[in-house]
């Protein structure tokens, strides 16, 4: 499996892509507006044909570059079924196999950061990979309080993704500290979201962050269930 991470300074958002080495089909996960030139570079570089491009939820800080990539290379552009995005190609539901070439990943609907959050599971070479959107970060998990936001439905959502390989490795889709990886084994032990009993301790936890709301929130949501149209 050819893969690469990519990252946007602004939002501190991870692009991920992944494509098959034999058949050179390539899917962009969580991609930014304003890195497509950058995507279609790299795409061209490597020789790769692009898919499908798709988001693990309706992001709040940046536009996603799922229209774009579109318009660009044809590609497929797919949301979760819960964000009810008229504007995708298609939607994946709960345990969906999507393949690109012999890349095969595997859809679970992870609500709790927002109704539509998803992760995606990969398995390569028995190496596991998990790309955890918002829901799991790396020390850290997303915030529940707002676009239908969960914090016990999160906290089964993250129950869910504990359970897979110790020796999974975790991609999220943002970190804002300088962490790139990290593993099912270390959010186990180190996380402190995680060191908890049950899901009223989580949300008392959720429910007392106090966060800002993100700068471009009021941009970005409209703009991403429109695959990143602004106008």
């Amino acid at each position: 499996m050819i893969f690469r991470q990519l990252f946007d300074r602004n939002s501190s958002t991870y692009t991920y892509l992944l494509a098959d080495e034999i058949s050179h089909q390539a899917v962009l996960i969580d991609p930014v507006s304003e890195h497509t030139a950058l995507y279609l570079q790299l795409l061209n570089e490597l020789q790769l044909d692009l898919t499908y491009a798709m988001d693990t939820h309706t992001h709040a800080d940046h536009i996603t570059a799922l229209g774009k990539l579109r318009e660009e290379t044809g590609c497929m552009t797919l949301m979760g079924e819960q964000a009810g995005s008229a504007c995708a190609s298609g939607s994946f539901s709960n345990q969906q196999k999507i393949s690109v070439g012999d890349v095969v990943i595997t859809t679970l609907h992870t609500p709790g950061h927002t109704d539509d959050s998803y992760c995606f599971f990969v398995e390569v070479s028995e190496q596991h990979y998990l790309f955890s959107g918002d829901t799991l970060l790396i020390r850290g998990t997303g915030r529940t309080d707002f676009q239908n936001g969960d914090a016990v439905e999160q906290y089964q959502s993250l129950l869910q993704l504990l359970a897979l390989p110790d020796s999974t490795w975790v991609y999220p889709a943002h970190d804002y500290k300088g962490y790139t990886v990290s593993t099912i084994e270390e959010e186990k032990r180190h996380n402190p979201r995680l060191q908890i009993a049950n899901a009223t301790q989580y949300k008392q936890i959720m429910d007392n962050l106090n966060l800002p709301d993100p700068k471009m929130m009021d941009v970005a949501v409209p703009a991403n269930r429109a695959c990143g149209d602004i106008s």
